[in-house]
């Protein structure tokens, strides 16, 4: 049962870079102007809290049970529950590295979605596999790794609706020049699982690649001799970066010096989430492959970190309370930073009038979700 909200008051609400007193005023679903007690609802009383937009996660692969690749529509609606429960509201959930007619299986699934009340939106997919180096495999499925192809893309995209909003390269691959000069306008394409030294890497984003995949996971690390993709990445200025800051991962130091490299106007928190999220200790499939989960870590077989299993409050929450990241900085890189990097910055990632009416409460000492408002309802 959701509740209808006319306005939220009393709280400290994000304004793009930090917070200030006020009240957010909701009709028709979108956040409103003044709009002189003419909306029905009820208002939400703020105080003791921060109110931040609903966070948007563009890089997790599934939750509660479910995983985008099973191509299961009432898979997406338990993910979508469980990620809104969150106060993660617009979901862009990854593909693995997998066959094209499941990859096309995912995509006409996530085509038909519509959200319950309840449940977040699917604001887009995510392409993370197969176009990856055969050397950075991670947790991906080796089998069916390949090389970019601008064909497949177009036939897997027609089947989304035109819903693949990001899609992963390893520049150092044969295709990938052609890809990124083909399909650079029509999609974000973003180095991942890749080998590249540091002049491939500049040399894609010089061609149009615009994002960089999870920073330091399946890339060769930095050094002052070959530096490697991260440092091509944060001297091109649109390039924007993902981070998972899950306690796990990365380093809280990493961190840090990630959000210094690019700032915070270019990092964007992922969760990377696998369908074992919001369950238990276990062992759990990803991409045809047996994950072990035991507290807050996932792993393959031959002992390779997984994915995650902490959602993406949860490492807005731990980068900011174990890495120091601050508040508003860590919401805009949950919020703001993925909305425009998917090209909907529009609608999503901010409490500004015209956008749609997600928010999130966070209790000002916890950072506990004290209530979710989605689409203008509250949950």
């Amino acid at each position: 049962m959701t509740v209808p909200v006319s306005a939220v008051v009393g709280g400290k609400l994000f304004n793009g870079s930090g917070f200030e007193e006020g009240e957010l005023q909701i009709a028709a679903g979108r956040f409103a102007g003044d709009v002189g007690g003419a909306a029905d609802g009820e208002v939400v009383d703020a105080t003791g809290c921060y109110v931040i937009p609903g966070l948007v996660d563009l890089h997790f692969h599934g939750s509660a049970g479910a995983d985008v690749s099973d191509g299961d529509e009432e898979g997406l609606h338990k993910m979508g529950a469980y990620e809104a429960s969150r106060g993660v509201t617009a979901m862009c959930p990854a593909t693995m590295t997998l066959p094209e007619d499941v990859l096309l299986r995912a995509a006409e699934a996530a085509a038909a979605y519509v959200p319950a009340a309840n449940e977040a939106d699917l604001v887009g997919i995510n392409m993370e596999g197969p176009y990856i180096s055969p050397g950075k495999v991670g947790a991906q499925n080796p089998d069916y790794v390949r090389n970019p192809s601008v064909e497949e893309f177009r036939r897997l995209q027609e089947a989304a609706g035109g819903l693949f909003k990001l899609v992963d390269i390893a520049p150092e691959e044969p295709g990938a020049d052609v890809f990124i000069q083909q399909l650079g306008d029509e999609v974000r394409i973003s180095v991942a699982h890749t080998s590249c030294d540091y002049e491939t890497a500049a040399h894609a984003f010089q061609e149009g690649a615009r994002h960089l995949t999870h920073c330091y996971n399946a890339m060769p690390s930095m050094h002052h001799r070959t530096p490697g993709p991260i440092p091509a990445a944060a001297e091109h200025d649109e390039v924007t970066a993902e981070i998972i800051a899950d306690g796990v991962h990365i380093h809280p130091a990493m961190v840090r010096l990630a959000f210094k490299l690019f700032g915070d106007d270019r990092m964007i928190l992922i969760s990377d989430t696998l369908r074992a999220a919001g369950l238990g200790d276990g062992v759990y499939d990803l991409g045809g492959q047996d994950v072990t989960v035991k507290g807050y870590e996932a792993r393959i077989d031959n002992g390779a970190l997984a994915g995650s299993v902490s959602d993406l409050m949860r490492c807005l929450y731990v980068a900011v309370t174990q890495m120091g990241i601050p508040l508003a900085s860590a919401v805009k890189a949950a919020s703001a930073n993925p909305a425009r990097a998917l090209g909907l910055s529009t609608l999503y990632g901010s409490l500004q009038p015209g956008h749609v009416a997600d928010a999130v409460l966070l209790d000002e000492e916890t950072l506990e979700v004290k209530a979710v408002i989605l689409r203008g309802n509250l949950l």
